[in-house]
């Protein structure tokens, strides 16, 4: 896959190794970056949360919540294929949306509209100011590469980080084999 340098809305920042909290072995899809600052979600990193316990009287519904970064942790946002019948979504990358109407949300939920293998449900989000990002990206804490659906919607969350950096080619394939805990090593 071509590597670029630069950040870019719609693609996956990959965390460096050495990147603790949240951040640890994290994959983030890039849903905004210009010059006022980037937001992503973090796509690896499962909740035990249902959708129906975090809203009140939402519809069951059953799609992955995950922990979408620190900022705003009471939040809910939500990355989905169904920009086409879900008013209010914005594109991300050809197929993929982020958002929509909540109230039209339920109501496709309600009538079974909707696949949950489609949807992934995130609290919180990540955030960057001007230029942190690409300050963060110059200094190694995070590889770019370009997102697939199947990375998006991955229903295996524990181990993408690795998948994908194995996939990167053999710097990166090298990279995933680092020990979570290096002082165990």
């Amino acid at each position: 896959m071509k590597k670029n340098i630069e950040p870019e809305k719609g693609k996956l920042l990959i965390s460096a190794p050495f990147l603790s909290d949240v951040f640890k072995r994290s994959v983030i899809l890039l849903t905004e970056f210009n010059e006022e600052g980037s937001v992503g979600f973090i796509i690896n990193k499962l909740t035990d949360y249902k959708l129906h316990e975090i809203i009140e009287d939402f519809p069951e519904f059953n799609a992955p919540v995950y922990l979408g970064g620190p900022v705003q942790t009471n939040t809910l946002n939500f990355i989905h294929k169904a920009g086409n019948i879900l008013d209010g979504s914005h594109e991300i990358i050809e197929g993929i949306y982020w958002g929509g109407n909540y109230e039209t949300l339920k109501i496709l939920i309600e009538t079974n509209s909707l696949n949950p293998e489609d949807f992934k449900f995130l609290l919180g989000y990540a955030g960057w100011g001007p230029d942190q990002l690409s300050d963060e990206i110059k200094i190694n804490s995070w590889y770019l590469n370009d997102p697939s659906p199947e990375n998006i919607f991955d229903n295996e969350p524990d181990n993408l980080w690795n998948r994908i950096l194995k996939s990167m080619g053999k710097k990166y394939s090298l990279i995933s084999t680092f020990p979570t805990d290096p002082s165990v090593n």
